[in-house]
Parts: C-alpha cells; sequence; structure tokens
C-alpha cells in the first residue's frame, strides 16, 4: 500500500484517497439533483480506470453525536454513485470499504474543508413555504402551519424529481429545535393523509436550529436548517391551506448553505442579579470592577483602543480635578468620597496600559508565552489603589462624624455632583463607540461601567439635600456609604485577582471548551481539558478520543477541525493545543 499523506483533490474537486491499486476520488454530485457521492477511480498513474463493481463497495458516513448511516452505489460508466441522497450539513467522516471490505479508506468532510461539484442557488421552498431539505430518498419540505391554528409542524415529502412522494412512517421521523439559549425541545408526528404533522404546537419566536432525525434500516440521517423570523413569512403565502415557511434556507433546492451550530450562549454572558427589588437595583445600578473586567477593556490590540483609554484617562482625570476644587471649596465629605473614588478609576488605567503596552512585544525565548501575565500585575496595583481609596475615604468620613463641620456652598456641590456625572457620562459614550466600532464588547461594557460611575456621583446630591433639610450628618453617612460600595469593589477585584495568579477560569469557559469539540465528526470521547488565562485571552489545552484505527492525516484533520470549532465557540481563545488519544 502507498504511503499515506494528506489528501490533494481530483478533478471533480472530491479528495483523493489511496488505495492498493491506485486512487480513489470522493465527490459530491448536487448540479440540479439532490446530493449523491459519486466516486472515481484512477490508477497509480492517476489516469482514469473503470470503477469496480458495485457490491464491493460500501461507505459509511459518521456524524457528530454518533450519527451514522451506510451507502451502498450503482455502477455507472465512469463512476460509482450512492443509491440514496446525502443529507445536509455535508460534515462528516467518511469511511469507504473496497474489494468486500478487505481494504477501509477514510476522510473527513467540513463545509470549510472541501469543495462541492455544483453551483450554489438561491435558497429554494416547497409548494406550502417551507425550505427543501434531501435525505436518502428524495426531498422533504419543512413548513408551519398556523392558519387559524397554533402553529405546528408539516412535513411534506417527495421524490427526487420534485414529484409528491410516499411519506415515511410517523414513528421512524422526530423533530428536535435548538433555540438560540441552547434550549431543546422534541416533537414527535401522526400521519396525515398527504403529510406528517407534529402532534405538538411550535412556542414563538420561530427562530431555532431545526434536527429532523429520520431512523433507516441503513443507519440514523440528521437533517439541520435553521429557521429566524427574518427569514421566513407569516401569515397565507397563496396556498390554500399552509400559512408560512421559514427560510433563507438552503442552496440548490435542498438546504445547502451556511449551517450553524448551536448557541450555547457563547460570548457575552449574562449576570445574574437575582429577584426582586434588590435584584432590580443591583441589575439597573450594579456593576462590577473587576480587574478582569478593567483588563479586558484593553484586550482589542489596535491603535482606536489605547488611544480610547488615553481619552478615558484624561477624561476622568479632569472629572476628577474639577470636583477637588469644589472639595476643597465646600468641605463636602460625600463629595470627596466620590472624587476619590474617580481619581482611582482614572489612576488604575495607567498599569493597565503600561500591561498592554507589554503584552503587545509578543513572546521570545525568554517569556514563550508572552508578556499577557503583566496584566496579572497591574490586577494586583489596581486593587491596592482601589483599596487605598477606600481607607482615605472611611478616614475622612469617620473624622467629619466626630467633628462635624458646616457644609457651604451647596450649590457648588451640587454642581460638582453634576460635573462628575457629565464627565463619566462623556467617556462612556466615547468607550461604546469606539468599543462597537473596533468590535470590543469589553470596551463597551466599561463604558457602561463609567455611565453608571456617572450616576453614583449623582448620589453626591443626597448630602446637599440633607444638608439644605437641616441634617447634615447625612453628608458623612453618604460618604461611609460610598467607602462600604469601594469595599465590595476590592473584595470582587481582588477574588478575580487571585483566581488569575492561580491560573483559575471559569465554569463557563471551561464547559464551552469542553462541549465545543462534539460538533466534530469522528470525535468519540474529550480526555481531558486543561483551560488558563494568559492576558486577557484563554490558553487551553485538549485532549479527544478518535477512532484508533483512523489514518495519521484523519486524525490530523478532526484535530484542526477541533480547533476550529473552539474558536467558534470561545470568543477570547488564544492558543490551543489538541491531542488526539485512543
Amino acid at each position: 500500500m502507498p504511503a499515506l499523506s494528506p489528501p490533494s483533490h481530483g478533478q471533480h474537486n472530491g479528495p483523493l484517497l489511496p488505495h492498493a491499486t491506485g486512487y480513489v476520488e470522493i465527490s459530491v454530485f448536487e448540479t440540479g439533483v439532490p446530493p449523491r457521492f459519486r466516486l472515481y477511480f484512477l490508477d497509480e498513474a492517476m489516469q482514469p480506470v473503470a470503477p469496480p463493481a458495485a457490491d464491493s463497495v460500501v461507505m459509511e458516513t459518521e456524524r457528530p453525536e454518533d450519527v451514522r448511516q451506510r451507502f451502498k452505489f450503482r455502477r455507472e460508466e465512469a463512476f460509482l454513485e450512492s443509491c440514496t441522497n446525502i443529507p445536509e450539513p455535508h460534515e462528516f467522516l467518511a469511511r469507504v470499504d473496497l474489494d468486500g471490505r478487505r481494504q477501509r479508506l477514510a476522510t473527513l468532510f467540513t463545509e470549510e474543508g472541501h469543495d462541492h461539484d455544483h453551483a450554489h442557488g438561491d435558497a429554494e421552498h416547497g409548494d406550502h413555504g417551507g425550505p427543501m431539505i434531501a435525505h436518502a430518498d428524495g426531498l422533504v419540505e419543512i413548513s408551519v402551519f398556523e392558519t387559524g391554528v397554533p402553529p405546528r409542524f408539516r412535513l411534506y415529502f417527495q421524490d427526487n424529481q420534485g414529484q409528491a412522494g410516499s411519506t415515511l412512517p410517523a414513528e421512524a421521523i422526530t423533530l428536535t429545535t435548538v433555540r438560540p439559549n441552547g434550549a431543546e425541545q422534541i416533537f414527535h408526528f401522526r400521519q396525515e393523509v398527504e403529510f406528517l404533522e407534529s402532534t405538538t404546537d411550535i412556542p414563538e419566536p420561530h427562530e431555532f436550529e431545526a434536527h429532523l432525525d429520520i431512523r433507516r434500516e441503513d443507519g440514523r440521517q440528521r437533517l439541520v436548517t435553521p429557521f429566524t423570523e427574518e427569514g421566513h413569512a407569516h401569515g397565507d403565502v397563496g396556498h390554500q391551506a399552509d400559512a408560512h415557511g421559514h427560510g433563507d434556507h438552503g442552496h440548490g433546492g435542498h438546504g445547502h448553505g451556511d449551517h450553524g451550530h448551536r448557541d450555547h450562549g457563547h460570548g457575552d454572558h449574562g449576570h445574574n442579579h437575582g429577584s426582586g427589588l434588590l435584584g432590580w437595583l443591583k441589575g439597573t445600578f450594579g456593576h462590577s470592577h473587576d480587574v478582569s473586567d478593567k483588563i479586558d477593556s484593553v484586550m482589542e490590540s489596535s491603535e482606536k483602543g489605547i488611544r480610547a483609554l488615553k481619552i478615558s484617562l484624561v477624561g476622568l482625570g479632569i472629572t476628577a480635578i474639577l470636583q477637588v476644587l469644589v472639595v476643597l471649596y465646600s468641605g463636602s465629605v460625600a463629595l470627596l468620597a466620590d472624587t476619590i473614588h474617580n481619581f482611582a478609576d482614572a489612576a488604575t488605567s495607567i498599569p493597565l496600559w503600561i500591561a498592554f503596552a507589554l503584552a503587545r512585544r509578543g513572546a521570545n525565548r525568554r517569556f514563550t508565552y508572552g508578556y499577557g501575565k503583566t496584566e496579572d500585575v497591574a490586577g494586583v496595583i489596581i486593587v491596592g489603589v482601589i483599596f487605598f481609596s477606600a481607607c482615605v475615604a472611611g478616614y475622612e468620613a469617620f473624622l467629619k462624624l466626630i467633628h462635624p463641620e458646616p457644609m457651604t456652598h451647596l450649590g457648588w456641590v451640587a454642581a460638582a455632583a453634576v460635573i462628575g456625572f457629565i464627565g463619566n457620562e462623556a467617556v462612556a459614550v466615547y468607550r461604546i463607540r469606539v468599543g462597537t466600532e473596533i468590535g470590543s464588547a469589553a470596551l463597551v461594557a466599561d463604558g457602561h461601567h463609567s455611565r453608571v460611575d456617572g450616576f453614583t456621583s449623582l448620589s453626591v446630591l443626597i448630602g446637599v439635600i440633607g444638608t439644605w433639610l437641616g441634617y447634615p450628618l447625612l453628608d458623612p453617612i453618604v460618604g461611609v456609604g460610598i467607602t462600604i460600595a469601594i469595599l465590595f469593589i476590592v473584595k470582587d477585584a481582588a477574588k478575580a485577582v487571585w483566581h488569575r495568579l492561580i491560573d483559575g477560569i471559569e465554569p463557563d469557559i471551561l464547559d464551552e471548551i469542553t462541549h465545543a469539540p462534539s460538533h466534530v465528526a469522528g470525535v468519540r470521547a474529550v480526555r481531558t481539558v486543561r483551560a488558563r488565562w494568559i492576558g486577557h485571552k484563554v490558553y487551553s489545552d485538549v485532549a479527544i478520543a478518535v477512532d484508533p484505527n483512523l489514518p495519521v492525516h484523519v486524525a490530523d484533520a478532526i484535530a484542526r477541525a477541533v480547533e476550529q470549532s473552539l474558536r467558534k465557540h470561545v470568543r477570547l481563545l488564544g492558543e490551543v493545543v489538541v491531542r488526539v488519544t485512543l
């Protein structure tokens, strides 16, 4: 047998695999017809030869979640063609048995990793407005019917020529909807005269990925197509009974195109602030000074991101200086506490800026992972600065409680509180705009953090109002309250820095890394997963199990596909090492 090497592609855009007497090209043909395999055989000189007997060749596809299907072939003049269609999407591990299973070849098909021997067209829908997708023996239209009744799925079957065909047994079919938040619902069907109808209603909104499972004697098929509210029309579409179809689905009339993975809430993860009045207050006005949030605000290594950090520093500094002038003039402790807080916010940008500049230097022979850990050092400095600001603010408030002094120039104090609000809001608007422009969700979040800081500046007005109403002690009490708030910030920041220093990782990120390989055909199990933060990127080490009989190049292709899947699921993924085990 020739030495195994990564397959090239043949004249029909399919991978070219070596076997005992030559090569076989595995192509997918779907020009004007549902997709089917075509096998072209060549000798060792890469010249076409007559195909072998059809009964000597069997193919099996293995999809994620161990969905397998066997294909038999019929002999044409120049190739062997599968007797059944290939369900979408075309992402699977293909095994080909030659010479009565005396030879086994394997290759990995991915949507990005191979070309189809066909021309893509616009999405096509059936007579009832639903997307048409190919199954083993023809086409199936998945429509949603809701004229005068709650919405339910209806499945209409056609043969390969587009004519009405016999419906498949209802007990052999299930449909699973996977919504953007990861929620799944399974639908069973009952037999009607011309179609199969789901036995349960479809909840709104109709935005989900539909997985249609068909159980057959030669294995199980899974057809996948996305449904979106924008991609389908509700109401009467001109067909007597059927209300609407869904979809910009498919190319060439059978759902070929961009096939998404389940959305498990990747990227921006929400935070639970609790329920009731306290939960509402936390969700509306609460924000985190977690150092990881601060560090991630400069995660974009671009000049726009650096400029946004510099301008934020200047803006917050000017705001704090203006407030200091009013503090000296009025003697407001509450305003002093808020001013110190604003100075601390501005000051923490300096070590963060330095750490970010160092991280841009990249890796070298001494620091093989780069300088990302300098951001953790900056985090320690940030915690110290915030804690110092809490001590100063608390000391001043305590002195004011023991030795009350009248607050003067109430109008100036109120004006300074408004200055704090305007300064923080200006920084917030700028950070949000630049963060949106450069695609930095963290910088946008930090802009919202500045916006909430602006509202905390307005809390100083409570002290002004208390003094004006004859309750001057309300001013230092508000100062104590701000001090307590800063101490909570210190606790959260110290916890985050500690986790970073000892290579802690958030459980949801680890869950995403563990889950991502399940979307790749050929992955039998995930053995071990390790991950840690280096700077603002997650570095990971993943071990997967595959079939020990696979050729080395196929196992390597699976490992590369796992890395691609990880990068789709984990937005802040840096370097990842995927190890293949048995």
